[in-house]
């Protein structure tokens, strides 16, 4: 299994942490890190993710970011959108795209709280790529 990464470079002192513990679990379930690709934000995310899927390469993307709640709602705006993009990048593909971005509507402190979830994000890489491979 060769899993890419996508992290977010905004809330670095985050998702870089991220970053780390999903690297040390893609080893732990025998999962190769075939890329890992920074973007300026989650926004930024979808256009890398497609560069990605397109490869032969690349079996899932796990994405990487931390969307912190702000002054304004722009935080919603930023996840929703992305989101929503991600997901279709998905099915337009047919390779998993997993949604390791934690907020909106999260403190820092909450977001540092769930640094672990990178975790899960490529644990779901894996068991939808076993998945899927079962269909075939």
């Amino acid at each position: 299994m060769k899993l890419a990464f996508v992290i977010s470079e905004f809330n670095y002192d985050v998702t870089m942490m991220m970053l780390e513990r999903a690297r040390e679990h893609a080893t732990f379930l025998g999962a190769e890190v075939s890329h890992e690709v920074t973007v300026p934000g989650v926004f930024d995310m979808p256009l890398a993710i497609k560069a990605l899927l397109e490869r032969n390469d690349v079996d899932a993307v796990v994405t990487l970011g931390a969307v912190i709640e702000g002054e304004t709602e722009h935080d919603d705006i930023v996840i929703g959108h992305a989101s929503r993009k991600i997901a279709d990048l998905a099915t337009q593909f047919g390779k998993p795209v997993t949604l390791g971005i934690t907020g909106p509507g999260m403190s820092r402190l909450q977001a540092e709280a769930r640094i672990e979830r990178a975790k899960t994000a490529v644990e779901g890489a894996v068991k939808m790529l076993k998945r899927l491979d079962s269909i075939e």
